[in-house]
């Protein structure tokens, strides 16, 4: 035996290979960098170094190109702008950061809770309050029902606390009593926030209250204030949280009215959807947890810097506690608190009216509207945003089963309004695409959308016959159906795919009857509105289709989807101004929908004689698009069909298609007939630019038409149409003298 020639390589050639890197007997030796031996090319089906990308020539990049460089000798950026973009705004929008409040200068110099927020924490009655000229006093009983009050600091500047935390002073008066900071002497002196837990002299009560609010301490997440610890001290108690250096929402509502006159000057919409679509993965996780937060108000949300944290854990509570007490706030509190408890569906609830609070000046929200909301017919914010309005409404619907089901879904609907809302602020000129979890991309057509070309539903991967009902083959609707009523179970998917099946064949009445049963089983269920609304439209009603699109519009505010359907039924029926403002909104705000949604305004502008419209609403659709070649095709027919048609129109319908992909025929005959129009102009006297490359004189004109006849009689599919096509040319030649 001989040893094998491969650097490295161990073995012996054996039968004519080595019998343990395999190489043939007289291969050339080659090394492996990684493992100083060679392997086949493509053994087992790996990489093989003859084909890997390490063999290529790559361009010297960083440090490489030192050697090449003129003086540089460091890293001159710290990186790309676009990773680093702000966290706030989702991408979509930007908020100001906010500075970093020193925790020292916050300790307030003389705490004092003012008079007009003195009241009996038993019965609310005022407490505390001047009298005859007399200051009200700090500490007392209530007259009302003789409950014991004190507005007086317990913990004062140097009182060391469980012989850990050191009080720098009183940072703020809440629900529960003073808020103090404080210094944490055995973990590096950080600063801590101590919040009074329970103050009564019966110490088996105070050990019971802290019992049960240990269970926050397990709370981790990074929008939410952290729990430290929980402590005694002269018999009170006090949760131990994290400091949070920053200004709270109601505080930056307070600073925008100071500086705006007194006024109140609400957040821009865009901004407050940011703070609301950013806390709520906290509120998700408390309610996977089987936590509800109970009182959520401006008040509770500290934005820091471009983050937030959601602070005041105080009314967390478990959701199937029915003993402990019951912390809200009026005007925030869903009305069915009080006698229900509260649910997911109530924390939801806090959210809208926090929302709505932010955006605009709530004016009666406490009073007037405590359990309602202000008419959208004679609201601006309302009439400008109606999707806003959607949103805030189910949030707030007075039967919590109308609410959303979860935080998460309500995440993905809010940022799908602020999408709407940036859109709307820049006109579209930064169109994206954001792909939906609940519909497919719509299809392109000048001529109108039908049933068949809107959005289509995307099945729920969480239905029981999800892979059932997508793995159903192609074919005709009865086909479909057959397979379908052998199901092994009736749920929701099956029940949609019969009616939608029912829909492609034309059968309105059995589509609705199938999404009737889905109905039956979850009357919440907008899918099947969706798709009685299409079965309306498939059979040409669309009055009724337009009644089921909005409701699907209600339910999902932050789609386009029903936004598009509900555009078209309204076209269809004659409400034009309704089916204009919704086109435009999907115009500008998707990508995706741009095109088809462009389409549909340019049309109901165009009916109404608004030319210079139509061609603006063609203009929104972005080169990026696959129907921009049709939208330019579209524009310069609108342009030609508008009344008054000049020189310079017939010049901007001509340029309108440069550069658009077009057969020879199609764009010869096009050009045709623009040269034949601007002719009729200049033989009627008329003056101006050129049109298109093409001087508007009528030798130039001759010549070009004359061209453009002979190009078609080329392209002509039959003897008889060349003949006349050449006639023509002929016949509109410039005459010469030679």
């Amino acid at each position: 035996m001989n040893a094998c020639t491969q650097p490295g390589c161990s073995g012996q050639i054996l039968d004519g290979y080595c019998d343990v890197c395999g190489t043939p007997q007289g291969a050339s030796a080659t090394a492996s960098a990684a493992t100083g031996s060679a392997t086949p090319a493509g053994a087992d089906g790996a990489v093989s170094e003859r084909t890997a990308s390490f063999r290529m020539d790559s361009t010297p990049f960083g440090s490489e190109r030192l050697a090449a460089s003129s003086g540089v000798t460091r890293r001159v950026r710290s990186g790309s702008t676009r990773t680093r973009a702000a966290r706030l705004g989702a991408g979509l929008t930007a908020v100001p950061p906010a500075p970093p409040v020193d925790a020292a200068s916050a300790v307030m110099t003389d705490p004092q809770v003012p008079e007009n927020k003195r009241n009996c924490a038993n019965c609310a009655a005022p407490v505390g309050r001047s009298q005859n000229d007399r200051p009200g006093r700090p500490e007392g009983f209530c007259g009302s029902c003789g409950t014991a009050y004190s507005f007086t600091p317990k913990l004062k500047s140097g009182d060391l606390v469980a012989g850990q935390y050191l009080v720098a002073g009183a940072l703020a008066h809440g629900g529960l009593g003073w808020i103090y900071l404080a210094r944490d002497r055995n973990v590096s002196d950080r600063w801590v926030v101590l919040k009074g837990l329970l103050n009564a002299g019966d110490k088996d009560a105070l050990a019971a209250a802290i019992a049960e609010q240990r269970f926050l301490a397990q709370v981790e997440h990074p929008l939410i204030v952290e729990i430290y610890n929980f402590v005694t001290h002269d018999d009170a108690g006090y949760i131990v949280m994290e400091y949070v250096g920053g200004v709270s929402l109601k505080q930056v509502l307070k600073e925008r009215m100071r500086a705006n006159g007194g006024a109140y000057d609400p957040l821009p919409v865009d901004q407050a959807l940011a703070y609301v679509v950013e806390i709520l993965p906290a509120f998700q996780y408390l309610h996977d947890l089987g936590l509800v937060y109970c009182d959520f108000k401006p008040d509770n949300l500290i934005q820091v810097g471009d983050a937030v944290k959601l602070i005041d854990l105080g009314g967390v509570r478990h959701l199937d506690d029915r003993d402990s007490a019951i912390y809200g706030t009026v005007g925030y509190q869903a009305p069915e608190v009080p006698t229900t408890g509260p649910s997911i569906a109530s924390d939801l609830y806090t959210i809208g009216r926090t929302l709505l609070v932010l955006c605009m000046e709530f004016r009666g929200y406490q009073s007037t509207y405590l359990q309602s909301l202000p008419d959208p017919a004679t609201t601006p914010l309302f009439q400008r945003y109606p999707s806003l309005y959607w949103l805030i409404a189910k949030c707030c619907a007075p039967d919590p089963a109308d609410r959303f089901a979860s935080a998460d879904e309500l995440r993905s609907q809010a940022l799908g309004v602020l999408r709407e809302v940036v859109a709307a602020r820049t006109e579209g000129t930064a169109l994206t695409s954001a792909a939906s979890v609940h519909f497919t991309s719509p299809a392109v057509s000048t001529a109108g959308i039908d049933w068949s070309q809107l959005p289509v539903l995307r099945p729920d991967p969480g239905d029981p016959q999800h892979t059932f009902v997508t793995s159903l083959p192609a074919g005709e609707p009865e086909e479909r159906l057959a397979i379908l009523d052998g199901a092994p179970e009736d749920t929701a998917e099956v029940w949609l795919a019969r009616s939608q099946e029912e829909v492609r064949r034309g059968n309105g009445a059995s589509a609705r009857a199938a999404a009737g049963e889905l109905l039956k089983d979850d009357p919440w269920d907008w899918r099947a509105l969706w798709v009685i609304g299409l079965a309306h439209l498939r059979t040409g009603a669309p009055a009724e289709a337009r009644a089921a699109f909005n409701a699907v519009y209600q339910q999902v505010p932050g789609e386009l989807a029903p936004k598009l359907a509900l555009a078209v039924a309204c076209e269809a029926v004659g409400d034009g101004e309704v089916a204009e403002g919704l086109y435009r909104t999907c115009a500008q705000t998707d990508a995706a929908y741009a095109a088809p949604a462009a389409f549909g305004l340019a049309r109901v502008r165009a009916a109404r004689g608004d030319t210079a419209g139509a061609v603006a609403a063609l203009d929104l659709v972005p080169p990026t698009s696959r129907g921009y070649g049709e939208s330019r095709r579209l524009r310069a027919e609108v342009i030609m069909a508008g009344q008054g048609v000049g020189l310079p129109a017939l010049d901007e319908a001509l340029r309108s298609v440069d550069g658009v992909r077009m057969d020879v025929a199609e764009r010869e005959s096009f050009t045709a007939r623009v040269l034949e129009r601007a002719l009729v102009l200049v033989h009627g006297g008329a003056t101006g630019g050129p049109v298109g490359p093409y001087a508007a004189d009528e030798h130039s004109l001759r010549a070009a038409l004359e061209q453009r006849y002979r190009l078609l009689a080329r392209e002509a599919p039959d003897e008889a149409e060349r003949f006349a096509l050449v006639d023509r040319a002929n016949a509109v030649r410039p005459w010469t003298l030679t």
